[in-house]
């Protein structure tokens, strides 16, 4: 099957002193032939060229946290694949820190429920858990409308990506963000183009067993191209959940204690440090915790005790062939794409 694209245009406009002339371009919203149907409809806010370009600048503002320090770039950086690498938990306004470790910004468009107790149902809504977390941005989100609407370069670009509306509301602001963020699909990898059988796509022996191995003991959670079942695990990594209790902060239900989303594996090798804690620095910590550092708690997923002990049970060689595997996920076009870094 061919490839799927949303088409849309893009006019990138460039200025300097010498006042360049404007250069436009084409790109698309890229749906893998690998990969399923979107979730999210993109019928229903069409990504335009200037509901992009408006998005990106909003992404890259500080002026949306309280004390205009914090932007969504600065916990989510282009070139590792819009995590906050080597950073354990995110990073507030005032010197704060989260509790958690920011997720990858890739492929949302695929997602039913974002962050790691998918307590936002919505991607259009996304950009207001930031806002509104006492301990990133700390703003009120009406007040962040207040603040777009005095600036006149923001009256400009939101006139142009929402001719419709007279002023600057939340529904535009946080569909310019949705915007921005549908564009950020990841399905360049090595491994993409092995599966569609592209140039570019040859595997080692050592990663073909990585991926042989990966199918057999990964896949149940990091399921299909997607590397992600989307669902809420306790993957054994703490004993006690005091400080946080994953999903269950969101659904109060006892059996969801210590149980935080399944991230995807994509670009997993750039997204470091690794679980909801950022406990784990490099892959190999991470093998070496489903090979013996698997704790067991009353809601421990039971794919980790289904061979008598906890854990999977992985030997020195699959725990190395695993790792060069996951490093055919990292998608260097992706990580540098030019238009999703800041002008």
């Amino acid at each position: 099957m061919k490839n799927r694209y949303f088409l849309i245009g893009l006019l990138i406009i460039t200025g300097s002193s010498c006042k360049k002339e404007t250069s436009e371009s084409s790109f698309e919203v890229f749906l893998p032939s690998n990969f399923p149907a979107p979730e999210y409809n993109l019928a229903s806010n069409p990504v335009t060229p200037e509901g992009f370009e408006l998005g990106k600048r909003l992404f890259y503002d500080p002026i949306l946290s309280q004390d205009s320090t914090i932007s969504c770039a600065d916990c989510h950086i282009s070139f590792s694949a819009f995590s906050h690498p080597d950073h354990v938990t995110s990073h507030g306004i005032r010197g704060q820190f989260g509790k958690r470790n920011a997720p990858a910004i890739q492929n949302l468009i695929w997602q039913r429920a974002f962050f790691w107790d998918g307590g936002v149902p919505d991607m259009d809504l996304i950009s207001l858990n930031a806002i509104e977390s006492p301990v990133e941005m700390d703003e009120d989100p009406a007040n962040v409308i207040r603040k777009l609407n005095r600036n006149e370069t923001y009256r400009r670009m939101f006139r142009a990506a929402f001719p419709s509306r007279d002023t600057i509301d939340g529904p535009q602001m946080m569909q310019a963000f949705s915007q921005f963020m549908a564009m950020l699909v990841s399905a360049n990898s090595r491994y993409d183009k092995y599966i569609r059988a592209e140039s570019g796509g040859t595997l080692t022996s050592q990663e073909l067993s990585g991926m042989a191995i990966f199918r057999l003991k990964c896949s149940t959670c990091h399921q299909g191209d997607l590397f992600t079942d989307g669902a809420y695990r306790n993957n054994g990594i703490l004993g006690d959940f005091t400080n946080d209790k994953g999903r269950y902060e969101v659904s109060s239900l006892p059996e969801d204690i210590g149980k935080f989303k399944t991230p995807s594996l994509r670009n997993v090798a750039v997204t470091q440090p690794y679980m909801h804690n950022g406990r784990f620095r490099t892959l190999e910590s991470v093998m070496e915790h489903y090979a013996s550092g698997v704790k067991v708690t009353p809601t421990l997923d039971q794919k980790l005790l289904e061979n008598g002990m906890p854990g999977i049970s992985l030997s020195d060689t699959e725990k190395q062939d695993l790792v060069a595997f996951l490093k055919t996920l990292t998608d260097e076009s992706f990580i540098r794409d030019e238009r999703f870094q800041q002008n």
